[in-house]
This record gives structure tokens, C-alpha cells and sequence, in this order.
């Protein structure tokens, strides 16, 4: 493996995009219904992700393998008026793939470093939370319903 990481750019929305959708079928197949994974549209993806990226408000990092992007990491200002911390890692996936590469912890500390953040995950998402934890974030209390398409989840602030 040849691993990098870079900040992304607005040619790698594409890629950052088709990560996003085939993260999410494998991280969240337990949790969401396969129709609904299934349905995820990486073109329309890949339009919001050129957007995000031409805005420059969030930082938006991209892991590489060769020339493929196998995974990313996207964090800025808290979002949340009641913000934990500072900063946000509003979201970090990485191909099942590449799972133990080191992909993951890069992509966290370009995204937050060792500061304090926080960040929201999916209350059973156990192997998420188990990196978070190795990374100083615990839970903090705060819980709340999010909608994804079809399916509402518990999710979970976690902080540091």
C-alpha cells in the first residue's frame, strides 16, 4: 500500500463520493435497509461533495491508495449550538478494505489532530466507537434522533 494523505480538492469529489456510498453499505448494513443503501446515488454525491469542497467552510481530507481514494475525513466548526468543543469531525469512512492500513488514524489527525472535538456517530456502531475511544473520545451524554432517508437512529455525541 501506498498510502497518502492529502486535503482534498475539488477533482476528488468523485472519489471521496463513491468512498461515501460504499462506506456507508458496508459500516451500515446492520443499521439501515439494504433497499435504501442500495439506492445511495454517487453522482449525486459527488455534485454535493464538489460543492462542499469549492465552499472551503470545511476541511476535507482525502486518504489515497496509488491513485484511489480509499477513504476520508471532513471536519470545521462545531454545527451544533450547544457545540461540545470548538470543532467538529462531522465525518470520517474508510473502505472495509483498508481497514487496519492506518488510513483511519491518519485521516483523524489531519481532520482534528490532538485537539479537543466532537463528533456524532451512530449509537451501534461499535467498531467506530472502539477508534474513537483509542483516540480519547468518550460519550458525553448527549443524544438525539437523526433521518436518514427511510430510517431514524439513535446517535451519539462523543468528545474529547
Amino acid at each position: 500500500m501506498s498510502l497518502t494523505v492529502r486535503a482534498a480538492q475539488v477533482a476528488d469529489a468523485a472519489g471521496i463520493a463513491a468512498v461515501h456510498v460504499q462506506a456507508w453499505r458496508e459500516a451500515y448494513a446492520h443499521l439501515m435497509p439494504a433497499d435504501f443503501l442500495a439506492s445511495l446515488d454517487e453522482q449525486r454525491r459527488a455534485s454535493g461533495w464538489r460543492q462542499i469542497l469549492a465552499d472551503g467552510i470545511t476541511d476535507v481530507f482525502v486518504a489515497i491508495d496509488g491513485t484511489t481514494t480509499i477513504g476520508w475525513a471532513s471536519a470545521g466548526p462545531g454545527r451544533d449550538h450547544d457545540a461540545a468543543r470548538a470543532r467538529e469531525l462531522e465525518g470520517i469512512y474508510v473502505l472495509a478494505s483498508a481497514y487496519g492500513t492506518g488510513a483511519g488514524q491518519r485521516l483523524l489527525d489531519a481532520a482534528v489532530g490532538n485537539t479537543g472535538a466532537y463528533l456524532w456517530m451512530a449509537d451501534d456502531n461499535p467498531r467506530a466507537e472502539a477508534f474513537y475511544r483509542r483516540n480519547g473520545f468518550e460519550r458525553d451524554g448527549a443524544v438525539k434522533q437523526e433521518s436518514f432517508g427511510p430510517v431514524s437512529l439513535p446517535v451519539v455525541r462523543l468528545s474529547r
